[in-house]
């Protein structure tokens, strides 16, 4: 006779703990611990290149930004995940004690893998659109040159706007900022898009 194991589940002050002494990144999922894939270098350049304009154009105003090792949790769907790029205005509110999870940003960022793409754009998508700060959300390509940018409106819609030619300047709505789609990619090596 067969038998199936059972998946086991773990508290979210398991997971914590594992996670404080693992050599990679997990994302929770009510109870399951997942373990996050790595990224290529391109995934790399354009979280970066995306994080050196935030940091740069946001300095000295009340914005504080992050780049993928700060862990968010999201409460209505018992989620700890690390999105690759987070903005938060004002001062960060803290889960727990510490000071390694963050509950309120306005703006997130991810780069697109194949693995991950669909994730990205479905269920993590519905899951950070629980927070009440979060305003806006920018996912990138890195196989081609596209940014997709989703903007909440004051009736709680959601609009999605894509950019892919070289000439397109993304206007952000939940900080003071513009970027070229050209700068998102700079020095990373992609298709131009055909269009």
């Amino acid at each position: 006779m067969v038998t199936q194991t059972q998946p086991r589940y773990y508290t979210p002050e398991q997971y914590l703990d594992f996670e404080a002494k693992a050599d990679c990144k997990h994302e929770y999922r009510d109870g399951k611990i997942i373990p996050m894939t790595g990224g290529t270098t391109n995934h790399n350049k354009i979280a970066g290149n995306f994080y050196s304009y935030l940091r740069f154009h946001l300095k000295g105003q009340n914005y504080e930004t992050y780049i993928g090792d700060v862990r968010l949790w999201i409460d209505q769907y018992r989620l700890y995940t690390y999105p690759d790029i987070m903005v938060i205005k004002g001062q960060p509110t803290y889960e727990g004690k510490g000071t390694t999870t963050v509950m309120n940003p306005c703006l997130i960022g991810e780069v697109l893998s194949k693995s991950t793409q669909n994730y990205d754009q479905g269920d993590k998508f519905r899951f950070y659109r629980s927070l009440p700060t979060f305003k806006e959300y920018i996912l990138m390509a890195q196989e081609q040159r596209l940014i997709m940018h989703y903007t909440k409106t004051p009736e709680n819609h959601w609009l999605l706007q894509e950019y892919e030619q070289e000439k397109d300047i993304i206007k952000f709505k939940s900080v003071p900022l513009e970027i070229k789609l050209t700068d998102f990619y700079e020095g990373v090596n992609v298709t131009p898009s055909e269009n």
